[in-house]
């Protein structure tokens, strides 16, 4: 095998492993950037020699052996250098158990208990919304600062401070590595969610930059959730999740032009859905449902996203269902832009007067004073009551808000029409 192809053979095993081996490190370093910081010299000493000597039989072994050797070597020196009781003692423990934990003894369950742990400790509330983020992506996804920073549009700079003061963080606050039980979990498992359903948005619809979608990061987001199904099996908001995930990015195909430029909702051609992802998205919602219980958040959104996935065609799209379940969804969590979506919802089901009047009930609403979607449902409704100059007057308020470049030519798109 030429280098090149070991190189990206590497890159391969290290998407796949890294998770694993910096969760076991973790656990027995207690440490989440010692772990990471043991993790990478492993991948380096396997850029290294995997050329010449080849790929091992079990690559993500080969890896923890070597994670652990560096670790027993660190550990030695630090005990020279303090000579210290407790440092003694600490290190003679953590050798103890490197010793007997080779990634070929440690059990699935081991390694999935790791794991939740792992993704627990990176969406932990300790943490800004934005460092969640970073970290989960380089701890959970292997993404590199590199990476991430150009999928979010932020200065290389900007997101390795970020994933270095989320580390210092919890290591000063002594966050354990465990799943935290009681209402505590429910608080944290809410912020896993959150942060992976951050990461699809990012994905689904680009905040800001020259691309309507980026779907790698669709992609990191459902490999998350579908890891985080797993490992919590019981939990119906996680399928609701996962399930609301694979039914959007059944339409990611559908929802760009042969130019890049964006295709709604209504508009896009549903034979370009992926049927396979659709089929998969409702059963897990199926799944959801079955655990019982009152519908969570994303549970509910995961319904909504079902209804249109069974439409054949816009016009079979069931309405009013869509609109009992924002209801639902309203009085579970109130917010604005909830509000905004269900008018959405009024309109498609008795008509855009009624909607205008809910919309411009909410145009005097703090929180979406900068929130581009608002003019831009304005505008539509507005266009559609052939009032074309006050449509165009909000397609170009909307146009001077967003930040993406593709949206903005589709809004100024739909302000040219209100001049014809």
């Amino acid at each position: 095998m030429s280098i090149s192809n070991t190189h990206r053979a590497i890159e391969a095993v290290w998407r796949i492993e890294s998770a694993k081996l910096i969760a076991a490190l973790t656990r027995i370093m207690r440490d989440v950037r010692l772990a990471e910081d043991l993790a990478q010299s492993a991948l380096v000493a396997a850029l290294e020699q995997w050329p010449e000597s080849g790929i091992p039989d079990n690559p993500g072994a080969w890896l923890m052996t070597t994670a652990k050797h560096h670790a027993i070597d660190l550990i030695r020196r630090n005990v020279r250098l303090e000579r210290k009781t407790e440092e003694l003692g600490r290190a003679l423990q953590i050798q103890q158990e490197l010793t007997v934990s080779d990634f070929d003894e440690i059990t699935d369950n081991e390694i999935e208990d790791d794991l939740l742990r792992l993704m627990f400790i990176a969406c932990h509330p300790i943490l800004s919304t934005e460092a969640r983020v970073a970290l989960t992506l380089r701890l959970l996804g292997s993404l590199t600062t590199d990476e991430i920073a150009r999928a979010f549009l932020v200065p290389e700079p900007t997101i390795a401070q970020r994933i270095v003061r989320a580390k210092r963080t919890l290591a000063e606050a002594h966050v354990p590595f465990q799943v935290p039980q009681g209402t505590e979990r429910a608080a944290r498992l809410s912020s896993v969610l959150e942060v992976i359903y951050l990461i699809f948005n990012e994905g689904y619809t680009a905040t800001a930059g020259d691309d309507w979608m980026r779907p790698a990061l669709c992609e990191d987001a459902l490999r998350l959730g579908c890891i985080l199904a797993e490992l919590a099996p019981n939990e119906p908001e996680v399928h609701g999740l996962v399930a609301l995930m694979e039914i959007q990015a059944s339409r990611i195909r559908a929802r760009i032009g042969p130019a890049g430029e964006p295709i709604l909702l209504l508009e896009q051609n549903r034979a370009r859905w992926d049927q396979l992802l659709i089929r998969r998205g409702l059963a897990a919602l199926e799944r959801a449902e079955k655990l019982g219980g009152a519908f969570g958040p994303y549970v509910f959104q995961a319904a909504i996203a079902a209804c249109h996935a069974r439409a054949r065609a816009p016009e079979e799209t069931d309405w009013e269902r869509i609109v009992a379940l924002y209801d639902g969804l309203v009085q579970l969590m109130p917010s604005p832009i909830v509000e905004l979506n269900r008018a959405v919802a009024v309109a498609m089901a008795i008509g855009p007067e009624a909607r205008l009047e809910m919309v411009d009930d909410l145009i005097a609403e703090p929180s979406l004073k900068n929130y581009h979607l608002l003019p831009s449902v304005r505008g539509d409704l507005l266009f559609k009551l052939n009032r074309f100059g006050e449509a165009r007057d909000e397609f170009e308020r909307a146009a001077s808000l967003t930040q993406n470049t593709r949206e903005r030519e589709l809004l100024l798109h739909r302000a040219t029409e209100c001049r014809q």
